[in-house]
């Protein structure tokens, strides 16, 4: 009888089980349907680059949710439950490498200075100013009962941008500059976030004060130059495979293989060392650009052409995932049943939250322009930020997307569940300023671009090839000669100090063009010849 019992209980675990993968795959198959709807809608509204494809991802999804919420009697408005470490082990790396990797890196690296203004010092400035507002007036408003390492944490969700929707409306050609400066800030921007929250979930802070901050800032500092050097090192280590062991004129599959596999590598080994995958990943990416793909045979290099076009297409769909996700979300009546707060509250909080985001992302934007500009002072009207593109790249960064929904999960859900009122508040306001900075701005951005950069003047933006800023220089110049005298080296390090007071920015770059040219790709590889890929 005991064995019997046991056996009925053994099958009816078995077709529970059964049932639940079965559902598990319906789920899965709807929701794949829905994000493949997703991308035909987003296709057909290309032409109108007032409407996006995150804002017709958003809005596909509550009109889902309302569908599923109204079939499940006002149980759930989600076809799947949002698992945060997924997102940042699987959907993320890739976005991040596809990045790196695909970076205009002449235009890059000749904005470098701007672009790690805005992506690294923005970032500490916009979280300092979001946490301690949200400190401040959280509770004035009536909504308390968090600590320091939350409101710390609510400063980093709330400091990553979003430059979609901006990106989308801008042309490369036509504006280089300001291109360059909102991609690479975007890309900088979540590299960044992801690393200040992690060195802030390391620090146990009870109080905010200085010591707090410089703990916070010594962390992220260690964390940021320690997952550089790891993906510049990793590439270092593993370029000259690509060098020495000569694969043959069949083997382009395992060359890509191996390429993919050494890009995810860095990431994994990264996280093994409990630093940020995000950023190793990201100059993996870039490295792997500029040496490794010219190592590899003729047929690789044809080959992978396409498949970064893979790459691409998974990064799209990631964050077109996560836009879906956020409109599903956004009617899930159990998160906003479980808030305690009362209508005006929750718009006071909304409010505010936005303000700081506003005042934040101002105190930044507008001071670090003037020192770029500074710094670019003899390099030509055309190497300068101009009022114009000062609003753009503020108004850019006020959109919030998929790494600020994916580390507000991370901070105040368990696999995107919760059962704390404050956590529930959290993440429904999360999702209110993603809906809002999303749609409302999306909406107003190619208007707004259209009135402050006008198409007669957008060639202004162009480099002229006769620009102070940009004349000719000999590659082959060495930085220090042992065959010439020891008086022509020093009137050579003379010149090359007045040049980097008077001319910071371009002599460093020019500096690094001709290390670069003269030691570097000698050892690990790229086109010796070829200067516009530097």
């Amino acid at each position: 009888m005991e064995v019997m019992n046991h056996n009925s209980t053994l099958y009816s675990d078995v077709a529970m089980n059964l049932e639940s993968t079965h559902s598990d795959v319906i789920s899965i198959s709807l929701f794949i349907a829905v994000l493949c709807l997703c991308l035909i809608v987003g296709h057909l509204l290309e032409a109108y680059r007032w409407l996006n494809e995150s804002i017709a991802a958003i809005i596909i999804g509550c009109v889902v949710g309302t569908v599923i919420l109204c079939t499940s009697k006002w149980i759930s408005s989600c076809l799947l439950r949002f698992n945060e470490e997924l997102f940042f082990i699987y959907l993320l790396p890739p976005i991040i490498f596809n990045a790196g990797f695909q970076v205009k890196k002449k235009q890059f690296f000749h904005n470098f200075l701007p672009i790690m203004l805005f992506g690294v010092s923005g970032v500490l400035i916009s979280t300092s100013i979001v946490a301690a507002g949200s400190w401040w007036l959280f509770p004035k408003l009536g909504f308390g009962g968090l600590s320091i390492s939350e409101y710390l944490s609510i400063g980093t969700i709330f400091s990553s941008t979003d430059t979609v929707c901006t990106l989308q409306v801008l042309s490369q050609e036509e504006t280089p500059l300001l291109y360059s400066l909102v991609f690479g800030e975007g890309v900088v921007n979540d590299a960044t976030s992801v690393v200040l929250f992690n060195a802030v979930q390391k620090i146990n802070a009870d109080t905010l004060n200085a010591q707090t901050a410089l703990q916070i800032f010594l962390h992220f500092l260690y964390l940021f130059t320690t997952s550089t050097v790891l993906g510049i090192a990793h590439m270092c280590v593993n370029n000259p495979i690509y060098l020495t062991y000569l694969f043959n004129r069949h083997s382009s599959v395992r060359e890509i293989a191996l390429m993919v596999l050494v890009a995810y590598l860095s990431y994994m080994l990264a996280e093994l060392f409990e630093l940020s995958g995000i950023l190793t990943v990201f100059f993996t990416g870039v490295l792997m650009s500029h040496y490794s793909w010219h190592n590899v045979t003729e047929s690789s290099r044809i080959t992978t052409r396409h498949v970064w076009y893979a790459f691409a297409a998974l990064s799209y769909i990631a964050e077109t995932f996560i836009f879906l996700y956020v409109g599903m979300d956004a009617l899930d009546y159990e998160k906003w049943k479980m808030s305690m707060l009362s209508f005006w509250t929750k718009m006071g909080l909304y409010s505010t939250v936005m303000f700081l985001i506003s005042i934040g992302r101002a105190a930044f934007v507008f001071p670090l322009s003037i020192i770029s500009n500074y710094m670019h002072r003899s390099g030509g009207e055309s190497s300068k930020i101009s009022g114009h593109q000062q609003m753009v790249i503020w108004w850019a960064g006020l959109m919030r997307g998929a790494v600020s929904v994916a580390l507000a999960f991370k901070q105040f859900t368990h696999s995107g569940v919760t059962m704390d009122p404050n956590n529930a508040t959290m993440i429904t306001t999360t999702i209110v300023i993603v809906l809002f900075s999303t749609v409302v701005f999306g909406f107003l951005t190619k208007p707004l671009v259209d009135h402050l950069l006008p198409t007669a003047n957008s060639n202004t933006d162009k480099r002229n090839p006769h620009d102070p800023g940009s004349p000719k220089e000999d590659m082959t110049l060495p930085l220090l000669s042992l065959e010439e005298s020891a008086s022509e080296n020093l009137s050579r390090a003379k010149e090359n100090v007045t040049m980097l007071m008077d001319r910071p920015v371009y002599t460093i770059h020019s500096y690094w063009r001709r290390f670069d040219h003269t030691y570097m790709r000698p050892i690990f590889g790229g086109p010796c010849t070829d200067e516009s890929s530097c």
